[in-house]
């Protein structure tokens, strides 16, 4: 990381045929690619066609893989004004030109006519035409605009220009590397569970998306999982770039789907055969597929309606406060992301999507989604699926004592969780002790568990329809 983007760039070896791009799910891309130069010694004037429409033009790199010849660019200009009819129209405003009329049942016409107004600006066509034919005014085309020859500067296509000054007389394959907005990828992940059972089927996909304005035929990809810090434009760090750079030289990826790597603070995914990235184009591709992954349910009632709660004042002498009821009862998915759980790879946040197969036909049903943030390997992975419809909860404070002079206060709670399935489960029912941080729990009904300073776990088991009753007085002091 310390060395120059220079010398990274010279002691790299050029191990692609197509073009190779390093895709963060940041919407930009580290793009490797090279460009045939014939060049005299000297001062050469050239231009290069194959941008895309959202470079960073001072991001850009220009180098002999080879090392043989020393290349330096004297001046650089990124022309994104690409061809258009109204570009054309704007370019010839003021003056004649032809336009092309095909009529219903009359012979094809050429007619000639002055524009008078394009409606064209930097941003695109934003008005109507105005164009003068034959002595009088018209709003709209009167056909389809003929043009002259183009000019020598029109660009077709998001164009370099360089000035490039070169050591030698010299025919090369040059490389260029640049950064550029326009990408992004993120991963999906199918979770496909029996209607009874904790082993299921775990899939997951990579999907990148091309909104570049440049296709990149056979492309190496790679993609960088992590979140890189990336410096607005109006403050662009050498840091930042050094850092891409790297990221993109790494080496090809085995013969598989997608491998993966540690790489700095980060994760590489490499993508082993070559994609085809269609400019608007939206691609995926699998990366990782488990069977026999072993994955809890658990059911967890929360009963109190405390959102965003914090101690402090007004609470610890407030009777009502934490007394609303939730009766719903929160369904999790719970696995090991372990290699002895058939998985043990790093997985790069994105959403995932819950499946139970009927019995009855082994249909496959819809019943939840959630989002996964990064996860390393050998971590634990919980997701709220849902709420259960067979599964219920009710809360309620039974009694509420404050002394404020001798700062203490008691609050009784009951838990009723019934189990209307038509086999057993487990509840597990969480406790917030949100009134103060001082805390002291008497006469509970059962064993609790201390889940962190402030919150305690009763756990229920449930035989078909049983109803179970979870009492428990805390003490606060202050």
């Amino acid at each position: 990381m310390k060395k120059s983007l220079a010398l990274l760039l010279t002691t790299t070896t050029a191990l692609f045929a197509g073009p190779s791009l390093t895709v963060y799910n940041q919407n930009f891309a580290v793009v490797r690619d090279t460009v045939p130069l014939d060049l005299q010694a000297g001062a050469n004037t050239l231009s290069y066609s194959q941008m895309t429409a959202q470079l960073e033009p001072d991001s850009v790199i220009l180098r002999d893989p080879a090392g043989k010849v020393r290349l330096q660019i004297l001046e650089q200009s990124y022309r994104n004004d690409p061809v258009s009819q109204g570009l054309l129209l704007s370019m010839f405003e003021g003056q004649e030109i032809d336009f092309f009329q095909k009529e219903f049942q009359k012979p094809d016409a050429v007619v000639r006519g002055k524009i008078l107004r394009s409606g064209y600006s930097a941003g695109g066509q934003t008005t109507e035409p105005v164009i003068e034919l034959d002595g009088k005014i018209r709003f709209g085309l009167p056909g389809l605009p003929l043009f002259p020859s183009l000019k020598d500067d029109a660009a077709l296509n998001p164009t370099l220009n360089w000035v490039i000054q070169s050591s030698q007389a010299a025919k090369l394959e040059a490389e260029i590397a640049y950064v550029t907005g326009g990408f992004t990828w993120e991963a999906s992940y199918n979770l496909v569970a029996p209607e009874k059972g904790d082993v299921v089927d775990f899939t997951g996909w990579v999907t990148v998306n091309n909104q570049s304005g440049k296709l990149f035929k056979d492309a190496t990809v790679k993609l960088m999982a992590g979140d890189v810090n990336k410096v607005q434009p109006q403050f662009k760090a050498e840091r930042s770039r050094r850092d891409m750079a790297v990221m993109a030289m790494s080496a090809p990826a085995e013969q598989e789907a997608v491998t993966e790597k540690a790489f700095d603070e980060f994760h590489l995914y490499s993508v082993a055969r070559p994609m085809t990235l269609r400019d608007k184009e939206t691609k995926q591709v699998e990366f990782v597929r488990a069977q026999g992954v072993k994955s809890e349910r658990i059911y967890v009632y929360d009963g109190a309606l405390i959102p965003g709660w914090r101690v402090g004042s007004m609470i610890g002498d407030n009777p009502g406060y934490g007394t609303e009821m939730n009766k719903k009862v929160n369904v999790f998915r719970e696995f090991k992301n372990s290699e002895e759980n058939k998985l043990g790879i790093p997985l790069p946040k994105g959403r995932v999507r819950f499946y139970t197969q009927d019995e009855t036909d082994r249909s496959l049903q819809f019943v939840g989604e959630n989002n996964i943030d990064h996860t390393a390997k050998n971590e634990l992975v919980r997701l709220y699926v849902g709420d259960s419809f067979d599964l219920v909860g009710e809360r309620r404070q039974t009694d509420y004592k404050v002394n404020s002079s001798n700062n203490w206060a008691t609050e009784t709670i009951e838990i009723k969780v019934r189990n209307r399935k038509k086999e057993s489960a487990e509840i597990r029912v969480v406790e917030h002790l949100y009134r103060w941080l001082q805390w002291e729990i008497q006469k509970p009904s059962q064993a609790f568990e201390k889940r962190d300073s402030q919150t305690i776990e009763f756990r229920a088991p449930l035989k078909p329809d049983e109803e179970k009753l979870i009492t428990y007085t805390v003490r606060y002091t202050w």
